[in-house]
């Protein structure tokens, strides 16, 4: 049998799992190729204190900022083969973060078929017909590296691993033209000091808009927190307003939030997500709709039913990112080398349409399909069973609700605890 050969678009944490289990098959694949447009691993996870545009003039890729910490401890955040030093405590800062994976990459040998300070330019699928009505698709992947020089080469398979907390989502607000201030996204954010003493509007109270609007209150900002959520319960720090969200910037610059208040501030902070952009792909020629919150028709939120030999790995949101990838990796590898069998194109795509209505028809709006949370335990299972890999063990998800328990209660303080894992089943809290 011919090996596959197969390219990887990134080397954050989905590239370099990909990367790891392509490696551990090499009687079915050859070595993968990764390509990553930075010089170095650890996609989000690698912070960098510039914002705006690298010096190539391609914009800063990472979204990340100087004193977050994780939400997620690591006993939950780890690949399952793959655990953090145990004398770390369970929530820690990005650059330990960016070591495990660094690590990660050491362990598996996965340096050497990283191609850094490269962009892939274009990802086009090439149809052959192999006899009767049977065809095959190959890729052909052009890319581009520092010196300019442009390259095609031809692929068995594409895993699209460049992540979706990059390209920022700001949305129309009416006469934001008028605003006196300063407006940013939380993309561009990195510390707090330059904001202390000022008046910050947050739009957007998921867990970087919580982050931040504390991170500020603590430096002296006045912080009015908008969002259109029900209104937190738990304490706030002292700095920290609630809002209902913002309407409308008036034409002196005032903003008009949605209970018909006003008020004036010297920075619009929007943390409000971010886009779905892949520049390198035609969305049209692969039968997708890309859009900023929603990418369609995906089987098994994955891959485009005429072509499943794409893979995008981590497109669905309040997930556990790394056993997410860690399974959706080797279902993909699995379809790949012919342990799982797919349904024909049209029953794909009747699945994944199924799949949406129910969720649109119990009230779900269409830019939160792509949301997961608890959905996404049995989805791992079923991936698990389906390519018949050990599944996640069942103390990920206990432990994991707990700490989003933790999470709603005290905000500020749910990080201050440390977990052990003692078995696959069990937890223990440790102070």
């Amino acid at each position: 049998m011919m090996l596959q050969r197969v390219a990887v678009v990134g080397a954050g944490a989905a590239g370099l799992c990909t990367a790891r289990h392509i490696l551990s098959r090499l009687n079915v694949f050859t070595p993968p190729v990764v390509f990553e447009l930075t010089d170095k691993v650890g996609g989000t996870w690698c912070y960098d204190e510039r914002v705006g545009t690298y010096d190539n003039g391609r914009p800063i890729h990472s979204s990340m900022y100087r004193d977050l910490r994780t939400n997620l401890p690591k006993e939950v955040m780890m690949f399952p083969d793959f655990p953090f030093d145990p004398k770390l405590n369970s929530f820690l800062p990005h650059q330990e973060i960016q070591r495990y994976l660094e690590s990660y990459c050491q362990s598996h040998n996965i340096w050497p078929h990283i191609r850094f300070n490269t962009v892939v330019e274009n990802v086009k699928p090439i149809v052959l017909a192999t006899g009767g009505k049977e065809t095959r698709t190959t890729w052909e992947v052009t890319t581009c590296d520092l010196s300019g020089d442009e390259k095609t080469e031809t692929f068995d398979a594409v895993f699209v691993c460049s992540g979706h907390y990059s390209d920022p989502h700001i949305p129309d607000i009416p006469g934001i033209e008028n605003f006196k201030g300063k407006v940013l996204h939380s993309h561009s954010y990195r510390y707090a000091e330059p904001f202390s003493g000022q008046s910050v509007v947050v739009l957007g109270a998921k867990a970087s808009g919580l982050d931040i609007s504390i991170e500020l209150a603590k430096v002296g900002a006045q912080v009015t927190l908008s969002h259109g959520r029900d209104r937190f319960t738990f304490p706030l720090p002292s700095g920290i307003r609630q809002s209902s969200p913002v309407v409308a910037i008036e034409e002196d610059g005032l903003i008009r939030f949605q209970d018909s208040s006003v008020g004036a501030a010297d920075v619009l902070m929007f943390c409000t997500g971010y886009n779905f952009k892949f520049p390198f792909l035609d969305a049209a020629q692969l039968g997708l709709e890309i859009q900023d919150y929603l990418v369609s028709p995906l089987y098994q939120f994955m891959m485009p039913p005429a072509f499943p030999s794409l893979f995008f790995i981590g497109m669905c949101k309040m997930i556990c990112p790394f056993p997410n990838f860690h399974c959706q990796v080797q279902f993909a590898l699995a379809v790949l080398d012919g342990s799982v069998t797919l349904p024909s194109v049209t029953q794909m795509q009747d699945e994944v349409r199924r799949q949406q209505q129910e969720k649109l028809e119990q009230g779900v709006q269409q830019h939160h399909l792509l949301i997961m949370q608890k959905e996404q335990w049995e989805y791992c299972e079923t991936l698990a069973r389906t390519a018949g890999f050990p599944p996640l063990p069942p103390v990920i998800h206990s432990l994991y609700e707990q700490v989003w328990h933790q999470r709603r209660l005290h905000p500020e303080k749910y990080r201050r605890l440390n977990y052990r894992l003692i078995s696959d089943t069990q937890w223990e809290l440790i102070n």
